[in-house]
């Protein structure tokens, strides 16, 4: 849960008030002078799981904090903010798990535990990153028909979308694909957690490698920027006989694009927001390339129809990038 001091306008309820006044207090007794700009190395927006939280990076930066009061510092901050643990983040690294950079301040054990939607999620903050800004995209795979329906999730993490699926869309089974081990043991535990887990198997390693063909109703690539390099392994999951669902995540640069006019488009997209003319080339781009890997992975035994039946859009980047899904529904047809 991302907290912002923005949203208590009255000082006397704000959390970073508190803080700053108990902080300051201790600072007077290490006979230490109150400035402006210790004010401002305190923060304004922080993390919370539980009695954990998370302070970012670009505060508590001067040296004053440490040399003043010590090791006991970091406490009298947690104590502040009323959190039993306390962590400190910093940039992503720069790998292909994208793990975070995390340390932990106060405290031994850095695992916690997160509720969306009657879900929990579980994960260790030092090893595996908990993305709040998709809570859209999770609710809306929640409210799927998938009664009696197979999943194929290629970028499983911890269970993001795996587990609304299983508890809430009410799919038969899911095969989740993962090579990050820590998210791989974080989405055995919420499997169990959530008691989901005799309906789910975990491929731990590279989803390219996935065993099974044919088998999926939907597959879901949850990657950004792009999954593209795993379409194929995608279309060749589909189940043949009657196809299914691809659900794209990508990452859309929307600059000098403008709102697209869908007059004249036989069956246009359905869409959460006004379309833009990028969002509507990608997703022909994408669809056009899925309806060939079809032809190629099913042996072309079959022609394919793909449609772009809806575009999500899960949220913006600065400036003009667009995280979008793109629902495609691929259906076989007959040659003979």
């Amino acid at each position: 849960m991302q907290f912002d001091h923005s949203r208590f306008p009255d000082e006397k309820l704000s959390p970073r008030k508190l803080m700053l006044s108990k902080l300051k207090a201790l600072l007077v007794v290490a006979g230490v002078d109150w400035s402006k700009e210790l004010e401002m190395d305190i923060p304004y927006r922080w993390e919370q799981h539980g009695d954990l939280i998370i302070i970012p990076e670009n505060c508590f930066i001067s040296d004053v904090w440490l040399s003043a009061l010590g090791s006991g510092f970091w406490v009298s901050v947690a104590s502040a903010l009323g959190a039993k643990r306390l962590a400190k983040a910093s940039c992503v690294e720069n790998n292909s798990f994208r793990s975070p950079r995390v340390t932990l301040l106060v405290g031994t054990n850095s695992w916690v535990s997160h509720i969306d939607n009657g879900i929990t999620y579980m994960f260790d903050v030092t090893k595996c990153m908990f993305s709040s800004g998709n809570i859209t995209e999770k609710m809306r795979v929640a409210k799927m028909d998938c009664l009696g329906q197979v999943i194929v999730d290629l970028f499983a993490g911890i269970g993001y979308f795996v587990l609304p699926f299983l508890v809430h869309a009410n799919a038969a089974f899911v095969h989740a694909c993962e090579w990050n081990p820590h998210a791989v043991e974080a989405l055995r535990r919420n499997l169990v957690q959530n008691k989901v887990n005799e309906k789910c198997e975990v491929h731990f390693g590279d989803n390219r490698k996935f065993p099974y063909k044919g088998i999926a109703d939907h597959v879901n690539l949850g990657l950004i920027p792009s999954s593209e390099f795993a379409w194929p392994v995608a279309c060749r999951s589909l189940r043949s006989d009657v196809g299914g669902w691809l659900h794209i995540h990508g990452n859309i640069s929307s600059a000098d694009s403008k709102n697209s006019h869908l007059d004249g488009l036989p069956f246009p997209p359905t869409c959460n927001k006004r379309i833009r003319k990028a969002w509507l080339d990608w997703s022909n781009t994408v669809a056009s390339k899925i309806k060939i890997l079809l032809q190629h992975e099913h042996l072309a035994i079959f022609n394919w129809t793909v449609d772009a039946q809806h575009i999500e859009h899960v949220k913006s980047y600065a400036p003009h990038i667009d995280h979008l899904v793109l629902d495609l529904e691929c259906r076989p047809v007959c040659t003979n």
